[in-house]
């Protein structure tokens, strides 16, 4: 007789994989939380709110995983995977309240997922945010063995009022930077075309980790900010850069003036521009060292600058707002 395991479904595999991971899940929760690991659907009661919008962004890791795979390192794309959909929702002035993943292999193996889903966990946890749900998709055939693919939901809320929209973003507004944690998870197929060795040195080290740095989660830094309502406009720089995202913050008719000099770009950039990529291709497509910009009055700038100190972030000047424009400009 021929069984599901003969066909390159371990069911036993899953089982072990859910068991290794269970805990972590639950130390996410909060009262908020109305289920547990392995019901149908993630019940979460909103609690008290008076005009709450539901807020949700969708997001995967991308081809920085092929790097992980490559140098069997798993414990940091897991958080990459929340932070990229977290700090979306951030933008619209969202606090995250849960979290759902999906990881589909060609092969399950309980050692690698579960780091895979623990380092999710301990972002999630960091944040306040609870990963409530998931799936893991064994799918032979389809995907090659070792191959692995990841996805996150992240679902967050925001009174009404308080939605940050962009439009009140005017000409004299400044646009204030929070530094990145390197790369992100956004450029790796430029990324993995100008470097092909992992293991080579970049500065006393295999160039893999700096690679595999986590995209930083901005949530805990912004939370108690957004609650201040000072915030007029928010932009996560994720692909395409500055160039692209930054003008999804506000209206039209403005343009936002960005101060290159401003920015200190982590070494892995020049070092990558060095491999024959064009100033214009980094500017367009990696972060080049900004993980967030926040749009604020200039009347506001003490006091958020002072609080982002204090959540240990190194908040810097990089520009402000003009009139008219193409959205944006460098000088």
């Amino acid at each position: 007789m021929i069984s599901y395991k003969d066909s390159g479904v371990d069911k036993e595999e899953g089982y072990r994989a859910v068991e290794k991971i269970s805990q972590a899940v639950k130390d996410t929760h909060n009262e908020r939380v109305l289920t547990g690991l392995g019901s149908f659907g993630g019940l979460y009661e909103l609690g008290k709110y008076k005009n709450p919008v539901l807020v949700s962004g969708t997001d995967g890791v991308g081809t920085k995983l092929e790097i992980a795979f490559s140098v069997k390192k798993y414990d940091t794309v897991g958080q990459d995977c929340f932070a990229m959909c977290a700090n979306d929702i951030l933008c619209q002035g969202a606090d995250p309240l849960f979290f759902l993943d999906y990881l589909a292999c060609g092969k399950l193996d309980s050692s690698v997922s579960s780091q895979l889903v623990l380092s999710m966990a301990e972002a999630c946890k960091e944040a306040k945010c609870a990963l409530i749900g998931g799936e893991t998709a064994e799918m032979p055939g389809f995907y090659k063995y070792g191959d692995y693919d990841m996805a996150g939901f992240c679902v967050g809320v925001v009174e009404k009022k308080n939605i940050i929209s962009g439009q009140s973003v005017k000409p004299g507004d400044i646009l204030i930077g929070l530094p990145s944690q390197g790369l992100h998870s956004n450029g790796y197929s430029l990324v993995r075309k100008v470097i092909t060795d992992y293991h080579q040195d970049f500065q006393g080290k295999p160039i893999y980790e700096e690679l595999l740095k986590p995209t930083k989660v901005y949530v805990s830094a912004l939370r108690d900010l957004l609650k201040k309502n000072i915030i007029k406009g928010l932009a996560h720089i994720t692909g395409g850069g500055l160039k692209e995202n930054l003008p999804r913050a506000f209206g039209k008719g403005i343009s936002a003036q960005v101060n290159k000099a401003s920015i200190k770009q982590p070494d892995i950039y020049p070092f990558i521009q060095s491999k024959g990529v064009s100033e214009e291709e980094m500017w367009g497509t990696f972060n080049m060292g900004v993980g967030m910009v926040l749009i604020v009055d200039p009347k506001d700038e003490k006091i958020l600058m002072e609080e982002l100190r204090l959540k240990s972030e190194n908040p810097f000047v990089m520009g402000r707002m003009i009139q008219g424009g193409d959205g944006i400009c460098f000088e």
